[in-house]
């Protein structure tokens, strides 16, 4: 046994690093106190950095600690020569490198590190720049030292050109770079925008070149998502100008509904919003078509009594919209009851970007390789969606056939985001119906045994008198189907409703068809009571009508239904 070097149980082993660990405690523990103590008393030091530096360089994540860094070093910018700070802040610099090393994802540690060189009297962005490049070598996904490279690049004037080649060597090493990719969307709008087009889009002949780009990428790897998440940006189309779309009267109702081309927010008495009847300016108040939208592409006014006199006058209305920037007028004639202005949605521009023939070249092209691809990888989800929305992009209606088929091949490949693909289908199902409806010029909607999950573009249909939404999958009528001011008759049987919220203010609905849903409750009904018109209801084989005084209580909460089936 002699000469045997004693081995520790592993009981003494654990209760040497419990001593060890409660001896730091302890020390930290008192720098801590330390530390808060010079703060509360104003003490701003070179030891309050020595103290905070003892716990940062282990814990770069304690923010207090860099605020109070940050107090001692803005106390010095007023104590101290410009040489002496200087030397401090790139003493900093070294130490908050050694941080990064502890954690090169600390939130706290790159905030300070931006802060010292922006209060450093003579930085040195150069040596940043190249500390990122090193720090993205060993991380390219860290997005705290993206965003961090997009400070030094702003405060060292480097060009957006040269970061967009930046990206592009990249990419060329490492196609799965998500980061570069996300960032060369942000810099192409800047280096090559287009000048016909919309703030926002790249110029059509570098768009063109950047499909060859991505599409070298998908073919390297076809399951990784970063380039084709890059592509479905490429085939995206810029936010709608902000325009007022379609501006409706209605005599007998005495009301003016505005329609925006996106989502606005007008306040109740707006002077951003100037309505004018023939010629003069009157006050109105604003208000959206369902209390829960505040920020809504559809605003109502009610005109006051006696600004549209009887059947036989003529009257113009005029809106000004930011100053006048945008406007919209129309003339309610003699005789006639309502009236309206809208852009024309007679094309298929309505829902996606104008496409030019060398574009669409290109695109029938890079649809042309996905297919092949698909060929190769026929349960490729990304290639899959890619294709449906490169129909989209070249002919919705002429592609829809096609496109519906390869969303039940993209569910069956990845059964896990079905859900997510029936609202996508369901979005494109009610784009070609409206597109259908404005080319027939008709006023009525069918979007029966469509098997639509969710509702959109309901701001495009504000004129729709009749909409058949029966024998599908919907959960809800959501609040934005209060947009349909014109609507007269909804049908929506056969379906999987548990409420109505959305039939909630609409001053022409007349009939309402809900038969076989899963509404059990007269209070999920109580929105019809705000719908004026409202004399024919369908309630049958619905759960609600299987309930004590049903239709007693009903009578009081709809009085003017007449025609009740249950």
């Amino acid at each position: 046994m002699h000469g045997r070097l004693k081995l520790k149980t592993t009981e003494e082993q654990a209760e040497e690093k419990r001593k060890e660990r409660e001896k730091k405690m302890k020390i930290a523990i008192a720098a801590r106190d330390a530390c808060f103590e010079k703060r509360n008393s104003s003490v701003l030091d070179e030891e309050g950095l020595e103290l905070t530096k003892q716990l940062l360089g282990g814990n770069p994540d304690f923010a207090t600690l860099w605020n109070f860094r940050r107090e001692i070093f803005q106390h010095f910018e007023k104590e101290k020569s410009p040489e002496v700070l200087q030397a401090l802040l790139e003493k900093e610099l070294s130490f908050l490198e050694s941080c990064l090393r502890v954690n090169p994802k600390s939130y706290g540690t790159w905030y300070h590190r931006g802060w010292v060189l922006d209060h450093m009297p003579s930085p040195d962005w150069a040596r940043e720049l190249e500390l990122c490049n090193k720090l993205l070598q060993l991380d390219e996904r860290n997005f705290h030292c993206w965003d961090y490279r997009r400070l030094v690049v702003s405060r060292s004037q480097v060009s957006c050109s040269e970061e967009l080649d930046f990206t592009f060597k990249l990419i060329s090493s490492n196609f799965s770079n998500y980061s570069s990719w996300h960032y060369r969307s942000t810099l192409l709008p800047r280096v090559h925008p287009d000048t016909c087009q919309q703030a926002g889009r790249v110029h059509e002949g570098v768009l063109l070149t950047e499909y060859e780009l991505v599409r070298n990428a998908f073919f390297t790897d076809p399951n990784d998502q970063s380039a084709w998440f890059y592509y479905r940006w490429l085939l995206g189309r810029a936010d709608r100008e902000e325009t007022v779309s379609c501006l409706y009267v209605s005599r007998e109702g005495q009301r003016l509904v505005l329609s925006f081309s996106r989502p606005v927010n007008v306040l109740s008495a707006s002077a951003e919003l100037v309505l004018f009847v023939d010629s003069l300016p009157l006050m109105v108040k604003w208000r959206t078509a369902h209390p829960k939208l505040k920020h809504s592409a559809l605003w109502i006014c009610d005109l006051p009594p006696g600004t549209i006199n009887e059947a036989c006058s003529e009257h113009s209305f005029k809106i000004h919209w930011r100053d006048g920037v945008v406007q919209r007028e129309c003339v309610l004639y003699r005789g006639r009851s309502e009236s309206w202005c809208r852009d024309s949605a007679t094309d298929q521009q309505l829902f996606r970007s104008d496409l030019s023939v060398e574009k669409s070249t290109v695109l029938q092209s890079e649809l042309d390789s996905c297919t092949q691809l698909q060929e190769m990888e026929p349960e490729n989800k990304w290639c899959l969606l890619t294709i449906i929305l490169l129909m989209r992009a070249l002919d919705p209606l002429g592609y829809e056939k096609d496109t519906l088929q390869y969303f039940k091949t993209l569910k069956a490949a990845d059964p896990m985001r079905s859900a997510y693909f029936d609202d996508l289908r369901s979005k494109f199902v009610i784009e070609n119906s409206i597109l259908k409806m404005e080319y027939a010029e008709t006023r009525v909607v069918d979007l029966s045994k469509k098997d639509v999950t969710a509702l959109y573009h309901l701001d495009q249909l504000l004129l729709v008198t009749h909409i058949n939404l029966s024998s599908n999958w919907l959960q809800s009528l959501t609040a934005q189907l209060s947009m349909l001011q014109c609507l007269e008759v909804l049908e929506a049987d056969d379906n999987v409703l548990e409420g109505v919220e959305g039939l909630c203010g609409l001053p022409r609905l007349e009939e309402v068809s809900l038969r076989n849903n899963r509404i059990a409750k007269i209070a999920d009904l109580q929105p019809l009571a705000s719908c004026p018109k409202l004399t024919i209801l369908n309630l049958q084989g619905n759960p609600v009508t299987e309930t004590t005084d049903f239709q007693s209580e009903l009578a009081l909460l709809l009085p003017g239904v007449k025609d009740l089936i249950a």
